[in-house]
């Protein structure tokens, strides 16, 4: 169960930080108010979460699977330029993160 809670906060951070870019500095409304109630659930999924898994791992997952996730959106949505030092700078991300989760004890 700690790892759909970590699946869902990861979700609801991508969807917050997507909505922050779409506010236009908090220009429009909907997605200014969307990216609050976005990161408000992404909390409580995180809080969920790390109440079983370690907090090192659950963090450094959600963080870097986040990170991973919302640059592939700015690169395939908001036409981003996908540079060299941005894809093996991600492949390190993911890197690390598989890393850290092949170091949990329970693993």
């Amino acid at each position: 169960m700690p790892y759909l809670w970590l699946i869902l906060a990861i979700s609801m951070e991508v969807v917050a930080i997507t909505c922050m870019k779409l506010s236009n500095g908090f220009s429009r409304p909907l997605p200014s108010v969307l990216m609050f109630v976005f990161y408000i659930a992404c909390f409580g999924c995180l809080t969920l979460c790390i109440k079983r898994l370690d907090v090192s791992v659950a963090y450094a997952i959600w963080s870097g699977l986040g990170t991973a996730a919302i640059a592939t959106i700015g690169i395939l949505w908001f036409k981003e330029p996908l540079t060299a030092i941005r894809l093996v700078g991600l492949i390190l991300v993911l890197a690390g993160v598989a890393a850290l989760q092949l170091s949990n004890p329970t693993h």
